[in-house]
């Protein structure tokens, strides 16, 4: 679920003539966003199997894995700051190669510790490619290419949410959790070999924006309310995404439902609506606005909670579906706004609405986790529904920048 600085890159593949290799653009972009976050959430689908590995509860587990939201946090602030500077294929080559090293050494971290620290780096390279990445296809494609690099984007970062899972389950329970490991390790080279072999090396465009230092065009977003009000947003987004796909798997294999690791794996099917919802997502802001929109994606997940808390598989299913829809589409249609809201360095703006993205996931993992350990998966999901509730309210400010 990492689609905010897509609106950045759609707007700036607006600003170019036509382009030869719309295609393979397109193909590079959904496989290298595929192959660059897929060790993201990948690892929640084998979360069980993890506590019992380092013999912890599955709320210190569930922040473990999510601490790669940090680094995904200070990489997108950093290199949405200073990415005119960066070489769009040296720096995406690098990062994807930098990141297989503690993907497979994830594979015989020691303790718990370890095991963070590596996430965290994890994130770090994530999304550093991820984010010149998506520079490089709105530098270098037309708007006529624009339709069909938008899909090849959403339809990578959903697969990777679905098809990453089901990949780690997969060989988790076959071959344990050590290969599953090097398994990745050896998607991210696979990444790195796209690039390589697809992405020609260009200058990186110069910014038309007025000269200004990265942390004064920070503070100046943040103290926009419009804008300060939409980083808040995206901040529960994820607080409610990840709460409620981290610990829904501890739910998974227990009784009443007692699925095994395969099963957790094939569970994450639910991702397939988000992708056609999400893709909608443009055409109903243009028909209802971006407040009602957005309300909506978030009562949809609202509406999903209650059936998580359904003690049998179809409830909970029907429920996860409707959480990651909504989910989705409001982190869409917050993505768009960001892009509208910020009338000067765009880029900054998009990497501060990242970094409070990501926090929130990270945030999310840890209260929740509490949450779950102490008080049970009811109290987490009440947790959940605040975090959405929260962010319905802060959409109301969201009118001043549009109206």
């Amino acid at each position: 679920m990492t689609d905010m600085p897509a609106e950045a890159a759609m707007e700036a593949i607006q600003t170019h003539g036509h382009s030869p290799g719309v295609v393979l653009r397109s193909v590079v972009i959904g496989l290298t966003a595929f192959l660059t976050v897929v060790d993201l959430f990948a690892t929640q689908a084998i979360l069980p199997s993890l506590a019992r590995h380092y013999g912890v509860a599955p709320g210190a587990m569930g922040f473990a894995v999510n601490a790669s939201t940090i680094g995904m946090a200070v990489a997108g602030l950093v290199v949405g700051s200073f990415s005119p500077h960066i070489d769009r294929r040296m720096g995406i080559l690098a990062s994807l190669l930098l990141l297989a090293i503690p993907t497979s050494l994830l594979a015989i971290a020691p303790n718990l510790t370890v095991f963070t620290i590596l996430r965290i780096i994890q994130g770090l390279c994530m999304a550093s490619a991820f984010t010149l990445t998506l520079a490089y296809l709105g530098e270098q494609c037309s708007a006529m290419d624009a339709g069909g690099a938008f899909a090849a984007y959403i339809t990578g970062n959903v697969a990777s949410n679905l098809i990453g899972r089901l990949i780690s389950a997969t060989v988790a329970d076959n071959l344990g959790l050590a290969t599953n490991f090097y398994f990745f390790a050896l998607l991210n080279v696979a990444g790195a070999l796209l690039v390589y072999f697809t992405i020609k090396r260009v200058q990186p465009m110069h910014s038309t924006d007025p000269a200004q230092s990265p942390l004064s065009a920070m503070i100046e977003h943040w103290r926009d309310p419009p804008l300060r009000a939409a980083f808040g947003v995206g901040f529960c987004i994820l607080f409610a995404f990840i709460g409620t796909f981290t610990y829904v798997n501890f739910v998974l294999v227990r009784a009443p439902l007692s699925l095994g690791m395969m099963g957790v794996g094939f569970v994450y099917f639910v991702f397939l609506p988000s992708i056609v919802t999400t893709l909608l997502a443009g055409k109903v802001v243009d028909m209802l606005g971006m407040r009602l929109s957005l309300w909506g994606g978030l009562a949809i997940a609202l509406l999903g909670l209650p059936l998580m808390l359904s003690s049998h598989l179809a409830g909970v299913l029907a429920g996860m579906v409707l959480v990651g829809i909504g989910t989705f589409f409001a982190q869409a249609c917050a993505t768009g706004f960001v892009g509208q809201a910020a009338r000067t360095n765009r880029g900054i703006a998009s990497g501060t609405y990242l970094a409070c993205y990501f926090f929130g996931g990270l945030v999310g993992s840890a209260v929740l986790g509490q949450l779950f350990d102490h008080f049970g998966w009811l109290a987490c999901v009440v947790g959940v529904g605040a975090a959405l509730a929260l962010a319905s309210a802060l959409v109301v400010r969201l009118r001043l920048a549009i109206d």
